[in-house]
């Protein structure tokens, strides 16, 4: 056996362990969780957003080190033309929250229209609309870590990582002189 890393070396496989899914809402946090070896999504819970305390990214985290995640997966709600809005800036900053308490990597995961899925599932296998609204948001949180596991299983990769924003420099402008003192000669 080999351990020569040249162009015919087989693709590196994708990491196995468990990855939690999340969907982010303004009233509600949907919380799934894959099995270990990274092939079915479950449902978990459904936390109350906290949006003063953030005791939900707390449970959040207890749950990652309750399964001993390898990683996250937040949805970031886009428009149909691949535009972000508001909905999509709060998931970013929620993401961006939890991962400054989690050790585990926090992707993004594009989730358009999985709510509308969620709810057309649940539909179709029979709960009535009002008892969706407890269970919505995990179904969400279902289809989107799903559709990340099948990604991871692929090969490719499972989400965005989170962009680290660069700190901001001043910008040197030409036409301003930055020297305060003047030559006496």
């Amino acid at each position: 056996m080999s351990t020569d890393e040249g162009p015919c070396a087989a693709p590196a496989r994708p990491p196995v362990g468990v990855l939690l899914g999340v969907d982010v809402g303004e009233a509600r946090v949907g919380l799934a969780a894959s099995d270990a070896i990274g092939l079915l999504a479950h449902p978990v819970a459904t936390l109350r957003r906290d949006h003063e305390g953030e005791s939900d990214l707390d449970q959040i985290a207890a749950e990652i080190g309750h399964r001993a995640a390898v990683g996250v997966v937040v949805g970031l709600p886009r428009g149909l033309s691949g535009a972000e809005g508001v909905a999509a800036e709060r998931a970013r900053h929620y993401a961006m929250a939890l991962q400054r308490r989690v050790e585990v990597p926090v992707r993004l995961w594009d989730e358009r229209l999985t709510t509308v899925d969620a709810h057309r599932v649940l539909r179709s296998s029979g709960v009535a609309g009002r008892e969706q609204r407890g269970v919505v948001d995990q179904a969400a949180a279902v289809l989107i870590l799903q559709a990340a596991l099948d990604a991871r299983r692929a090969g490719r990769p499972a989400g965005v990582p989170l962009k680290r924003r660069k700190p901001r420099t001043p910008k040197v402008r030409p036409d301003v002189r930055t020297d305060t003192h003047e030559s006496s000669s």
